[in-house]
């Protein structure tokens, strides 16, 4: 218990008397005293006081104050209420010896004479009078501290830094053709959701004054098209496959990915829909995408794969390694170097030194119109103003098949030349070892388990070469009966070019104007246009 002090009104004299504390409690403070005494108007001598004091930190002890008769003093409190007016407390004082005590209702309603009429404690109050701790401050009001409210935000679910921040390889180096521009999107998928504000809810100091919250700011979805918006408004979804980003606060979504340029300052571009590039596509970079390519400009020796179409206004020159392919159709200016492959058709105002593969047929009769150097297959017509070179450069033309087929073909017969070889290597050990069981020659347990393995390999790849042949022959009937596919020649074709048709070919002796190609007769012939 804390050490605390009392007057003792007497007739002729006034005294304090001060008692220690117990246990842990707190010793009188001087102050305390000093403070009391000034409140009841009793003059005092410091020195003696102070004295007084220390020495009543370990026994109690009374110092007369004066020789007046004095009436006796009522147990009371001060009371303190901080500078905000959201709380008040009382510091209690012990009553003259055979002095009135307070009790928790009067302290109440002073409490409320006061003014202080929101938040009063009345368990602490009553705590107090239940187990007096004279000079220690008791909170005996609170007011309501407001809740403040919190601002509606949007919660953006892609990145809306649109800088471009390289990929960082294992090595330490830095990919300067993976920027991670793109903020590709799924269809359903969420892009944005909007967090409303909450409302804060107003305080009220001790003497019920209201204390405002502080003001909330709205948010407001903004968005554009290929955007589906939740039915509470607070939530965006994207209604197609393609990119997301964020411009000035509003949220797009595109099915069209529109560049300038490919290159440095974009990096390798994959994409979930079709991409149109303004520009041009620079050396070394690579589009993908899973619906059309539009290139208003150049291709150089660069990559481009789309699951639709490619188109290439002005042209590409591969210098031997750009590559092209589509799921579609290709259409170019002019393609010069490079591999390209469509499962639709290809059309071009000229094609050279080009590996070239179309599903369906090759127009190449444009204003020049010519097919010089390389390969060019299709599985359906060729249409080509020039063929051929007169410098002689090495061109093949080819119809009636798909190409992929031919490839295909190719693999089987690799594959069976390499099991044929397997087999040959094989099966010398398997007589062998026939022969010197039957002469009663016993194998150890390994080398039956190596025989049993090699026995085992001679029947797979046996299997295996049987079904790859039937494969290889029943693909290259295909490729005989493909006699309803021309090559058309509006203008010249050059000697020295070879056309094939399915499984025949002939070379080109001497020049031909105004032809076209047909096989007949298991022959490639010559007929007028």
């Amino acid at each position: 218990m804390n050490g605390y002090f009392r007057l003792v009104n007497e007739k002729g004299k006034s005294s304090i008397k001060l008692i220690p504390p117990t246990e842990n409690g707190k010793v009188v403070d001087l102050n305390d005293v000093i403070e009391y005494l000034t409140m009841k108007d009793y003059a005092c001598d410091l020195p003696p006081l102070k004295k007084a004091v220390e020495t009543a930190a370990t026994q109690e002890t009374t110092m007369v104050l004066n020789h007046e008769t004095r009436f006796v003093e009522r147990e009371c409190y001060k009371l303190t209420v901080t500078p905000d007016k959201m709380k008040a407390y009382a510091r209690f004082y012990a009553a003259s010896e055979g002095g009135e005590e307070l009790t928790a209702e009067e302290v109440i309603h002073d409490l409320e004479l006061k003014g202080i009429r929101n938040g009063l404690m009345r368990d602490e109050i009553e705590a107090f009078f239940a187990h007096r701790e004279y000079c220690e401050d008791v909170l005996v009001a609170k007011g309501t501290a407001p809740v403040q409210g919190k601002d509606a935000y949007i919660e953006y679910k892609f990145n809306t830094d649109r800088k471009a921040k390289p990929t960082l390889l294992e090595d330490g180096s830095v990919d300067f053709f993976n920027l991670n521009i793109l903020n590709l999107c799924a269809e359903g998928q969420e892009l944005a959701v909007l967090h409303p504000e909450e409302p804060g809810v107003p305080g009220e100091n001790l003497y019920g004054e209201p204390i405002r919250t502080n003001d909330v700011r709205k948010a407001v979805l903004k968005y554009g098209r290929n955007i589906e918006v939740s039915e509470d408004g607070n939530v965006l979804t994207s209604m197609v496959n393609g990119h997301v980003e964020l411009v000035e606060g509003k949220v797009f979504v595109s099915d069209v990915l529109a560049i300038e340029n490919v290159d440095n300052a974009t990096g390798n571009i994959e994409y979930e829909g079709n991409v149109q590039i303004n520009g041009n596509v620079r050396t070394n970079f690579s589009v993908r995408a899973k619906g059309d390519i539009v290139v208003k400009g150049v291709v150089e020796a660069a990559t481009l794969y789309a699951g639709g179409n490619i188109i290439i206004a002005r042209g590409m020159n591969g210098m031997g390694k750009g590559t092209l392919y589509a799921e579609g159709n290709i259409v170019a200016k002019f393609l010069e170097n490079v591999t390209a492959e469509a499962k639709g058709y290809v059309t071009s105002e000229s094609i050279l030194h080009c590996k070239v593969m179309a599903g369906g047929e090759i127009n190449v009769d444009g204003k020049r119109g010519f097919i010089t150097g390389g390969k060019v297959c299709a599985t359906g017509c060729i249409n080509v103003k020039m063929l051929g070179s007169e410098m002689g450069a090495d061109t093949i033309v080819e119809v009636g098949v798909d190409p992929g087929i031919k490839e295909h073909i190719a693999e089987l017969q690799k594959k069976i030349n390499e099991d044929m070889k397997t087999l040959q290597s094989i099966q010398p050990i398997l007589v062998s070892t026939k022969q010197k069981l039957a002469q009663g020659v016993k194998l150890t347990p390994e080398q039956m388990k190596y025989i049993q393995s090699l026995a085992l390999a001679n029947k797979q790849k046996t299997e295996e070469i049987e079904s790859a042949t039937a494969e290889v022959k029943e693909l290259q009937q295909g490729i005989n009966d493909a006699s309803d596919t021309v090559i058309r020649v509006k203008g010249t074709v050059y000697p020295g070019t070879k056309i094939c048709m399915g499984d025949v070919s002939m070379i080109v002796q001497k020049s031909a104007q105004y032809c076209r190609f047909v096989k007949e007769r298991g022959d490639v012939k010559i007929a007028p246009f």
